[in-house]
């Protein structure tokens, strides 16, 4: 991967630096453990490489320079103050890409509004088969199901049922394009086709609704919320009813990698109890996803 996919998520450089320097004195007891708990390799590395694909804003995303932007680089940044490492985000392309390069050993850890699931948790795919040995996550938010429509929603979709008998699209790879395979054939059920387009990023969903090419685009809610929000100055598109089954969004780990992921929690659960997570969702407008603790593996 090229260098100019390789970007250090920093608050300042100076308190930064001053926490690698001294993670071990003058950040207190609390954060000191913290960073003698990370494993020896990523201690000695003085960083933790994050996999994430920046095409879901407000999420992660890139700002018009270059720089990562979102909630997941903001939990970042102040993960960063909390161990004394850095986080440095590899720009991994298509979401479909995040957790397969994880599995084979590309970054540390992966943060890309990454949904807990059972599956992935276990390692099968949407029909039970064992496909690898499974990730665990370190659950830090929660987000339903959102649908994004035209302006005044024409096609009346406001449920997954009522995708039925007309065109939707999804981004590759996520639980998303799992769902729509599944709704596929519920619909046939019903005399009703659904068809499918798969994108490799939020935006090329987002045209395909705008275009009239597809009639809904499903994602997770956050992003579904923003795109009504701030495509053609919020009146181009519309939320399609509700969200819909909210479930958590994790920091993937590997499961041979228990006590990265172990500090992991106790970090985000710090954050949490000195307000610091809170003041993060309130910047982005998402407090309504909001956990009151992180946990490991909690896959609704």
């Amino acid at each position: 991967m090229s260098s100019r996919h390789r970007t250090t998520v920093t608050v300042s450089g100076a308190v930064v630096g001053a926490l690698l320097l001294s993670a071990c004195g003058i950040a207190g007891a609390g954060q000191a453990s913290l960073h003698d708990q990370l494993p020896e390799a990523v201690r000695k590395a003085g960083t933790i490489r994050v996999g994430a694909s920046f095409t879901a804003a407000p999420v992660v995303f890139r700002t018009p320079d270059g720089r990562p932007d979102g909630l997941d680089p903001d939990l970042a940044a102040a993960l960063e103050k909390v161990l004394g490492v850095r986080f440095d985000f590899q720009d991994v392309g298509p979401f479909a890409n995040v957790l397969p390069g994880l599995l084979g050993g590309k970054y540390d850890i992966a943060m890309s509004g990454v949904t807990d699931t059972r599956e992935r948790e276990q390692g099968v795919d949407k029909e039970g088969k064992q496909v690898n040995e499974g990730l665990d996550f370190v659950d830090y938010f929660m987000a339903g199901i959102g649908i994004v429509v035209r302006e005044g929603n024409p096609g009346t979709i406001t449920r997954i049922d009522d995708l039925c008998g007309h065109t939707v699209a999804v981004k590759k790879g996520t639980t998303h394009d799992d769902l729509a395979g599944r709704q596929v054939k519920a619909c046939e059920h019903g005399s009703k086709p659904l068809k499918v387009i798969q994108t490799n990023s939020d935006n090329d969903a987002v045209e395909a609704v705008k275009s009239g090419q597809a009639d809904a685009y499903v994602t997770d809610f956050p992003k579904a919320a923003y795109s009504a929000q701030t495509v053609g100055g919020g009146k181009v598109l519309d939320i399609g009813g509700n969200q819909l089954q909210p479930r958590p969004y994790g920091i993937a780990v590997r499961k041979s990698d228990r006590d990265l992921r172990d500090v992991l929690v106790k970090a985000m659960n710090q954050l949490v109890m000195d307000g610091t997570y809170d003041q993060i969702l309130a910047k982005r407008a998402l407090t309504a996803g909001a956990i009151q603790n992180s946990v490991v593996n909690g896959a609704i």
